[in-house]
């Protein structure tokens, strides 16, 4: 008689297979991103903990500034002319935190920092970060109860050609790295968080830099623009 495979070993195997795949992209990402921490004259013990650093810094924000906003909030019923759960909204006046996101913003403007100190400032690295800012101010757009979304591809592309055109050739990948860091978190984050406007459309109690939707943004542009550049 022919063996058959019973349903729980299928199981276990189908599990250890999408664990095994689980595993492999993850390894594929982590040695993509030290390669370009490589690329900027990190050792791969450095470019490890930074990565690890940001991303359990992605879920820090540090507090700077409180204002008042009015966000409207679900509040429950107890009687029925509310909707189908009894559920309806108020417009409440709560306090609008003004955060910096540890993993999108400090450590990578630290990064930044380091390689401006080594390389020096230049005026291909300002009209490249320009040139990313502008961009990324264009491209950005508030989304309510998200946080500010911004395509994934177009800014390391446009941050890696503006880095190979204007940079020395020694210094394409720093280059890369600060223009495509700071560009997005300059003209996608703080330009539009600066406006009322966004703010009101947000309607968040917690407006963060560098976190919530361009924290992507931010360390893809980075880590993508280096490897292209």
């Amino acid at each position: 008689m022919r063996p058959q495979l019973q349903f729980p070993l299928v199981f276990v195997a189908l599990l250890g297979f999408v664990g095994a795949l689980v595993l492999l992209f993850i390894l594929v990402q982590v040695g993509l991103v030290t390669l370009a921490f490589a690329k900027l004259g990190l050792t791969p013990g450095q470019g490890f903990a930074l990565l690890f650093a940001t991303l359990l810094g992605s879920g820090v924000n540090i507090p700077v500034a409180e204002t008042g906003h009015v966000v409207k909030r679900p509040v429950l019923r107890a009687f029925p002319g509310f909707g189908p759960f009894g559920v309806s909204t108020e417009a409440e006046l709560v306090p609008q935190v003004v955060a910096v996101n540890l993993g999108g913003c400090i450590i990578p403007c630290l990064l930044c920092l380091y390689l401006v100190s080594r390389m020096g400032s230049s005026a291909g690295l300002l009209l490249a970060t320009g040139a990313v800012t502008a961009l990324c101010y264009a491209l950005a757009r508030p989304i309510p109860g998200r946080g500010i979304g911004i395509p994934v591809l177009l800014p390391p592309l446009a941050t890696a050609l503006a880095a190979l055109i204007l940079a020395p050739a020694d210094q394409t990948a720093p280059v890369a790295y600060v223009a495509g860091t700071l560009g997005t978190l300059l003209g996608a984050d703080l330009l539009h968080l600066a406006t009322p406007r966004t703010r009101r459309v947000l309607d968040a109690a917690v407006l963060s830099i560098g976190g919530a939707g361009t924290f992507d943004g931010i360390f893809i542009t980075g880590i993508v623009a280096v490897l292209l550049a």
